[in-house]
């Protein structure tokens, strides 16, 4: 039995990941700035109780993100208060380093730092989370129309990335970053949005979004994909229903 400990546990990712290891028999920690069920109140922001939570705990899948500098100092605070856990597994995002976003990199210097550190990692990749997609085209409700880009997304399922994050647990470090995973669809978004517009019976137009600059030439490059085979299994529309 290995004893885990789960930042973000009760986040979007963090939720199916906590579900997924529960079945797996280890010992299981959740680090929450919130008192609960398994919870360990620390927050990483400030560094506060992070030591005492990550007492006696051999693998760290950290999961808590934040935007900008804010990420960083999180992940600067769990690595000082974890000099010798046995592995810590990283979440990460692909592309990042060729898609020009601030919080793109945030993440890229996160993970150098977890690199840097000396403490045994790994460090996994997914694609956009089929969630991030939905509220992209559901904060437009009260647009006439439903702006998509035109640019391909491959985005994967929560429960997808929570497999292969038990997966990583159960084996060595790779002091690197393993394979990046994607979901079963490379699609244009403006299908992603026809077919959301379709489940949530939405009968405004969808209309395909072009746009300057090179955050937007990044994307239509096809560099937030993921090259070969896919991982995930579940696709939008079944995410939909």
């Amino acid at each position: 039995m290995t004893s885990i400990l789960v930042t973000g546990g009760t986040g979007t990712l963090g939720r199916p990941t906590v579900t997924k290891l529960q079945t797996t028999g280890h010992q299981l920690r959740i680090l929450s700035r919130n008192p609960g069920p398994d919870h360990l109140v620390a927050d990483l922001s400030t560094g506060a109780g992070v030591v005492a939570a990550v007492e006696g705990v051999e693998v760290i899948v950290h999961l808590a993100t934040s935007q900008g500098a804010k990420d960083i100092q999180q992940t600067k605070n769990l690595l000082a208060a974890a000099p010798r856990v046995r592995h810590l597994i990283l979440m990460s995002i692909a592309g990042i380093d060729q898609v020009p976003l601030g919080y793109y990199r945030a993440k890229l210097e996160s993970e150098r730092l977890v690199a840097e550190s000396g403490v045994p990692y790994t460090i996994l990749r997914a694609t956009q989370f089929h969630d991030l997609l939905d509220k992209v085209l559901t904060v437009q409700r009260f647009l006439p129309i439903v702006l998509a880009p035109a640019v391909q997304l491959q985005p994967i399922a929560v429960e997808d990335v929570a497999v292969r994050l038990a997966e990583l647990v159960d084996a060595p470090p790779a002091n690197g970053r393993v394979a990046d995973i994607g979901g079963p669809e490379r699609r244009a978004v403006p299908d992603f949005a026809r077919l959301w517009k379709q489940a949530r019976e939405v009968r405004r137009p969808v209309v395909p979004l072009r746009l300057p600059g090179r955050i937007f030439r990044a994307y239509a490059a096809g560099n937030a994909t993921v090259e070969g085979p896919a991982y995930g299994r579940i696709t939008f529309e079944e995410y939909l229903r």
